[in-house]
This record gives C-alpha cells, sequence and structure tokens, in this order.
C-alpha cells in the first residue's frame, strides 16, 4: 500500500514536470523579444516545477577526462563482473603507466553510487579506479533471490578477485562494515586477492561510541518496528515486482527531514539565482539535488540486517560478526594496512565509531595504522568538496602508496 501511494505521487510529479516543460517552453521566445525580467518570473517558476519529484534511474558519472601528468586522457567506462544486484565497474584510462587499483565501495543506503562522483574523479589521476555500481533493488526480478548482508561481503570478495591480487580498498559510509568483514574473511581463508590496504572513511564500525541522531533512532524502536513499518513490497508496474524493500524514498525523505530548513533555503536560494541569472550558482545547487533525489530501493534482508547487526546489537563493534554462520575475527587481518578518516562536524557518523577499527584490528602492526580527523567538514565533506581534494586526499593518496 505504501509503494502503491508513493507511485501515485510519482506519477503526479511527472505531470507536473510535463507543465513545467510546457510553460517554459512558451515563454522562452519572450525572452529572446526583450521581456527578459518578466520572462525570468515565468521561466525560473517553470523550471523549479520541472524538477518536482524523485528519479529511480542511475545518474551518469559523466568523467570523460582527466589530467594525468601534463595531459588530459580519455575516461571510459568497463564493466569487468556484474551479478542481478550490482556491477564492478572500472574507470578506464588510456595511459601506459601502471597505477594502484582502488575499489571505492560505495554504501547502499538509498542513492547511487554515483553520489562518490567527486571522490571517483579526485582519486582517477593516480590510482587505476573501480567501483561497486549497484543496483536499484525494485529492478531486481524477484527470481533471482535475495540479498542480504553476507551477499554484500560476497560481492566484495569476488569483486577483489575480478581485480587481481594488490589491490586497495576505499569504503565510504555505511560499508566500512562489510569492507572490514570481507578483508577478515579474505585474510582467515588466505585468499591471495585480500586488499593491500583498506581506507574508512565515516562508517559506523561502533555506534555506541557518541551516538548521533541516526544512531539513536535505530535502538529506538525493536528490529520488528522497521520490518512493519519501513518495509514495502514492490508493485507489479516494475520489474521487481513483489519483492521486499526499503524504499530509497523513505530513506532520502528522512535524511531531509534532519535538515528541512536547510534543504528548503537551498530550493529558495536555487529560484533566486535562477531568476538573477547566476547561472553558476544555480547550476552548483541543481547538480547536488539531481543527485541527491536519484534513489534506489534496498533489499528488505539486508537493511534489517544491517540495522540489528550493526546499529542494535553492535556486532562488529564486539567482534562478535559471523558470515554464513561462521564467527570472523578482525584480529585476523595481518596483511592489509588500515587507514580511518573522519570529519570533526559528522552528525550521522560521530567521531570515534569510525577509528574503532584500529582496536579491533589488533593484529596489525602500529605502522600498518593510520588515523585522520579532517577539521571543519560534516558528513559528505570527509569525501567530497574543497577539503577533501585538498587535506584529506593527499593523505590517502599516500598511505595508499606506501602499502603499493
Amino acid at each position: 500500500m505504501l509503494y502503491r501511494a508513493f507511485d501515485l505521487q510519482t506519477d503526479l510529479a511527472e505531470q507536473t514536470r510535463a507543465w513545467g516543460q510546457l510553460v517554459h517552453d512558451a515563454v522562452s521566445p519572450w525572452a529572446d523579444a526583450g521581456f527578459r525580467e518578466p520572462v525570468s518570473w515565468w521561466s525560473s517558476g517553470a523550471r523549479m516545477m520541472m524538477r518536482a519529484g524523485l528519479t529511480f534511474k542511475r545518474p551518469p558519472f559523466g568523467i570523460d577526462t582527466v589530467t594525468v601528468g601534463n595531459r588530459e586522457v580519455p575516461v571510459s567506462e568497463e564493466a569487468v563482473h556484474a551479478t542481478p544486484f550490482g556491477t564492478l565497474l572500472r574507470f578506464r584510462k588510456d595511459i601506459d603507466t601502471e597505477q594502484p587499483r582502488v575499489l571505492v565501495v560505495a554504501p547502499l543506503s538509498g542513492h547511487f553510487a554515483t553520489l562518490l562522483r567527486g571522490t571517483v574523479r579526485t582519486l582517477l589521476p593516480d590510482h587505476d579506479v573501480y567501483i561497486t555500481d549497484w543496483h536499484n533493488a525494485r529492478d531486481v526480478p524477484l527470481a533471482e533471490g535475495g540479498f542480504g548482508f553476507d551477499d554484500y561481503v560476497d560481492h566484495l570478495v569476488t569483486f577483489l578477485g575480478a581485480i587481481g591480487e594488490g589491490a586497495h580498498l576505499v569504503a565510504v559510509c555505511q560499508p566500512a562494515v562489510q569492507a572490514l568483514a570481507a578483508a577478515a574473511v579474505m585474510a582467515q581463508s588466505r585468499n591471495a586477492a585480500q586488499p593491500r590496504s583498506m581506507t574508512l572513511m565515516a562508517g559506523p564500525v561502533d555506534c555506541r561510541i557518541s551516538p548521533t541522531a541516526v544512531n539513536k533512532l535505530a535502538t529506538s524502536k525493536p528490529i520488528d518496528w522497521f520490518e512493519k513499518n519501513l518495509i514495502a513490497t514492490v508493485p507489479g508496474r516494475h520489474a521487481g515486482a513483489g519483492r521486499r524493500v526499503y524504499p530509497g524514498f523513505m530513506q532520502v525523505s528522512a535524511f531531509v527531514a534532519m535538515n528541512a530548513k536547510r534543504h528548503v533555503q537551498s530550493h529558495a536560494d536555487l529560484f533566486w539565482h535562477m531568476v538573477n541569472g547566476e547561472t553558476g550558482k544555480a547550476d552548483q545547487i541543481a547538480t547536488f539535488y539531481d543527485e541527491y533525489f536519484a534513489v534506489l530501493d534496498l533489499a528488505a534482508e539486508f537493511y534489517i540486517e544491517t540495522v540489528r547487526t550493526v546499529f542494535q546489537e553492535h556486532t562488529l563493534a564486539k567482534n562478535e560478526l559471523t558470515y554464513r554462520g561462521e564467527p570472523i575475527d578482525m584480529r585476523a587481518i595481518r596483511r592489509t594496512a588500515l587507514m580511518t578518516v573522519e570529519g570533526e562536524r559528522d552528525d550521522i557518523c560521530a567521531v570515534g565509531q569510525t577509528m574503532a577499527a584500529h582496536d579491533l584490528c589488533t593484529g596489525l602492526a602500529p605502522h600498518m595504522k593510520s588515523h585522520h580527523l579532517q577539521a571543519g567538514v560534516g558528513h559528505y565533506g570527509v569525501f567530497s568538496g574543497r577539503r577533501w581534494e585538498s587535506q584529506t586526499y593527499p593523505l590517502v593518496r599516500n598511505f595508499i602508496q606506501s602499502h603499493a
């Protein structure tokens, strides 16, 4: 019922966008006739209408070239390995120089992997970059089976195997947990493709430390409340009809509600930038929300298992995590160097929650561990933006290169 109601809202949003397009097309010729001031109001309002609602397909990464050394080189996307639930995507560059291979592990939390576009773009000049390009669960036929916590770990192990020996992991936000689990699983099985290093950025390794509003919400209700109130069935109009999912629109709505005033102000700013012809400022806001409002659904089993394991029972933090029913021990990690990165103002994953990984990985020598607290940034500033590019990234790059 919940999903059907949202589909109705989606249909209404499509009509709003269509009306916005009609208005925009109707008033545009008047701008050429010299009526720019009144037209700018109508045109800007129409363009805001054209932005109504959410989108449900992955936006393009749009990384066509990158500067390597002193020259611009083309970048192409290559699907290295694919499953119904995710693709190992490589950003192939036209260069002869061998660079450290890095698997960027994107969060599966309601947004597409393109949310890390800036992270990838920054890494590309110095690394051979791959990413976990997760698929929208509502588009995966029910016959393909489920996707739970252990399946996520399986994907990381498989993807690292496809990349080959000597790769590095960079896990952003939620998958810091699965990255640690995969590293431990591969260490215990003596898998030759276990990563040489893993960089965990703003991830919930131990949510008992300085709990945020997100952490408190996860522990405020029993797990069956989440199953009854936040899980929906995909309607028949979609390829994944019948699949139980945690809808991406619910996750995004929750994040928006946390900072509602800021998002309202951002859209007001967008409108006035359009009216005033401030194209650069308008494009910056529009680009962010184009990405932020592109949502994907999570398989219900993955969402529920993550809430229970990571946020309620703190299984990883206690080093009691299991994989396929067998215990895995973080102390088995001895060959994979560990770096953790946190943001001083992170209100989603508090300071100390990611650094807790160092206390778990006691099998690592001190010289194989590193931590960085980035001053002046919130959650997204840890892996995107000016401070990421100028302050955090150079440290991450040096850490990877020192363990290549």
